[in-house]
C-alpha cells in the first residue's frame, strides 16, 4: 500500500510541475506514475509497478506527446478580428478610389480606399489587403 501512495504522490507532483514547464513531458511522466500507482494499488509488486511506469511513460512521451504538440501548433495559425478580414473579398457599395468609398465585408459596411489608385464602381469586387484604422485598404480585380 505504501508503494501505491508514493507513486500517487509522485504522479500528482509531476502533473502539477507541468504548469511550470509547459513542455508536456512532466505531465506524461505524471500520468505514467498514476498508472504505476494503480498497478501497485491492485497488489502488483514494486518491479511490476516500475515496468508499468516505464512502458506507459515511453508510450506517452514517444507516442502521445508529438501528436499533442502538433495539435497545439495548429492552433497558432488562427486569425480573428481584423486579421481575419485581410485577404477576404469585399463588394463595393459606393465608388472606391484612392480617396475613399465604402465596401461590404462579411455583411458589414466599411469605409475603404484603393491601394492601386484604381477606381471600382458599386457591385465590383475587391480584395482587402490591409485594415488601417476603420478603413479597409483594397485592391481592385478580386
Amino acid at each position: 500500500m505504501a508503494a501505491s501512495l508514493i507513486w500517487l504522490i509522485l504522479g500528482v507532483v509531476l502533473v502539477a510541475a507541468e504548469v511550470l514547464s509547459g513542455d508536456f513531458v512532466l505531465v506524461m511522466l505524471g500520468v505514467a506514475a498514476l498508472g504505476a500507482a494503480g498497478a501497485a494499488g491492485l497488489g502488483a509488486p514494486v518491479l511490476i509497478s516500475a515496468v508499468v511506469f516505464g512502458v506507459v511513460s515511453l508510450g506517452l512521451v514517444l507516442g502521445a506527446r508529438p501528436a499533442i504538440k502538433r495539435r497545439m501548433a495548429l492552433g497558432t495559425g488562427h486569425r480573428s478580428g481584423i486579421e481575419a478580414l485581410v485577404g477576404s473579398t469585399a463588394v463595393v457599395v459606393s465608388r472606391v478610389d484612392a480617396h475613399g468609398g465604402t465596401v461590404r465585408i462579411g455583411g458589414e459596411v466599411w469605409s475603404a480606399r484603393s491601394l492601386d489608385r484604381g477606381v471600382v464602381e458599386p457591385g465590383g469586387e475587391v480584395t482587402v489587403v490591409e485594415i488601417s484604422g476603420a478603413t479597409a485598404v483594397v485592391l481592385s480585380g478580386a
